[in-house]
């Protein structure tokens, strides 16, 4: 049975709460994230003025009638947002950067496919569908370097990583979509 990809533009996703907060735990609850069951029911939460920011899209995966994947995104504000982990991304690139960089482009908020689906390219139609339509080719992520699989994902898909934290499994970094303007002036490891 083949998996359908379904796009979302607005509060439709919210119908298929559900469904999400059951992908998202199945994918976050597990090693290397280890997230306990409440942020499953946060990101759930989140959804609902997710859905009704600037530029929200989203897309699910289907096989059957479940629900095996999902991926959102929106166009990130101006000025550049200070609740959750966008601190540490402005860090990591500095005032500029992250004006020029990341304000007015698509920023991939979340991307999970429950690990029974693993190994079937779901994410990467995922990731592609919610990206198709990014304005002027710029799109970002952040992650967390907890997870070598996720980054190298990311880098199979032709992200460029922006920003390097220290070494040891902490902290998170910015990856620029393949169609980034400045993916050429990211800087590199050392």
């Amino acid at each position: 049975m083949g998996v359908r990809i379904l796009a979302f533009k607005g509060t439709g996703l919210l119908a298929h709460a559900d469904a999400l907060r059951s992908v998202y735990a199945a994918a976050f609850c597990a090693p290397p994230w280890n997230e306990d069951s409440g942020k499953a029911v946060e990101f759930t939460g989140r959804l609902a003025a997710d859905v009704q920011r600037p530029g929200f899209t989203a897309v699910t995966a289907v096989q059957g009638h479940e629900v095996v994947g999902f991926a959102t995104a929106w166009t990130t504000g101006s000025p550049f947002p200070t609740d959750r982990c966008y601190p540490q991304a402005a860090a990591g690139l500095g005032p500029e950067r992250t004006s020029e960089w990341l304000c007015g482009a698509r920023e991939i908020d979340e991307l999970a496919v429950r690990p029974s689906a693993h190994g079937k390219g779901i994410a990467t139609r995922l990731l592609q569908a919610v990206t198709d339509d990014e304005p002027g080719g710029r799109s970002w992520l952040l992650t967390s370097v907890r997870s070598e699989r996720a980054l190298a994902f990311y880098r199979r898909q032709g992200w460029i990583q922006a920003t390097h934290p220290s070494p040891g499994g902490k902290g998170i970094a910015v990856f620029l979509g393949p169609r980034h303007p400045a993916r050429v002036l990211a800087p590199r490891p050392l």
